[in-house]
């Protein structure tokens, strides 16, 4: 029996791999034999994950501090992965912000520092890891992390820089899949809903917003954990090899209607 998801001996490197969705994700691949490349600012936190993914899954596990708005530590990370390992097979691009504020009371700088870290921050990692890792391999799967935000508006929590940001990394997804299909090289978008991390809990946990999104979310729930797992790991197959510059929405329905 052939297991589709069997990823042993790979390399992923997931950014934002710190905490919430990021470690998830970087545990799931790590469950199909997958070593990680986590890459973060806080060094004590990666380190507690990667010790943690190593013990539960027998595979090895490398952390990075990173800035991904830091184009040199951008670099030196993705070196430091090729030191360790000699490949990068996978990259989550995860790691992003949000800032959440009327349209007309947002600054100049909350608005640049979202496209900094969300969107450029991206491109930057990806653009790193196909030069030193996956064009030379001729294969790579990139998995870009958005968000249902990304697709549509919404008049519950107003926060235009994360919308424009996400916006521009579902196109961004589409741009980069049509450039480097040709080299073996898929590039896809993951789009969540309302998952609980630390960014969004204390929203989340609110009577009101919880009231709102029953009624907005045709499912009438969160996501639970571990229900973007199994996204990342089908656009992470090798297997999945035609599916290329894909956006797929993890909302529980919120962008279907």
């Amino acid at each position: 029996m052939k297991n589709y998801f069997d990823l042993t001996g790979q390399v992923a490197l997931v950014t934002g791999c710190s905490s919430g969705l990021g470690v998830q994700m970087a545990k799931a691949l790590a469950n199909q034999g997958c070593n990680i490349v986590a890459l973060a600012r806080r060094q004590n936190r990666i380190e507690e994950v990667c010790a943690e993914i190593e013990k539960t899954y027998g595979v090895q596990a490398l952390p990075v501090r990173c800035d991904i708005t830091d184009t040199e530590m951008v670099k030196e990370a993705v070196k430091a992965a090729m030191d360790k390992f000699g490949r990068i097979d996978i990259l989550i691009n995860n790691a992003g912000t949000g800032a959440v504020a009327p349209a007309q009371d947002i600054t100049d700088e909350q608005f640049a520092n979202e496209m900094n870290i969300d969107l450029f921050g991206t491109f930057r990692v990806a653009r790193e890891v196909v030069n030193q890792a996956m064009l030379p391999a001729k294969y790579g799967r990139i998995i870009n992390i958005a968000s249902m935000y990304g697709l549509v508006g919404n008049n519950a929590a107003p926060c235009a820089p994360y919308h424009a940001a996400k916006g521009g990394v579902v196109n961004l997804t589409r741009s980069l899949a049509s450039e480097w299909g040709k080299d073996g090289i898929t590039v896809n978008c993951i789009c969540p809903g309302y998952f609980w991390t630390e960014l969004t809990a204390d929203t989340l946990d609110t009577d009101w917003f919880a009231t709102y999104a029953k009624g907005a979310i045709p499912v009438a729930r969160y996501g639970k954990e571990g229900e973007l797992d199994t996204t990342a790991l089908y656009l992470a197959s090798p297997a999945s090899g035609y599916v290329n510059g894909s956006i797929i929405p993890v909302d529980g329905g919120y962008t279907c209607i």
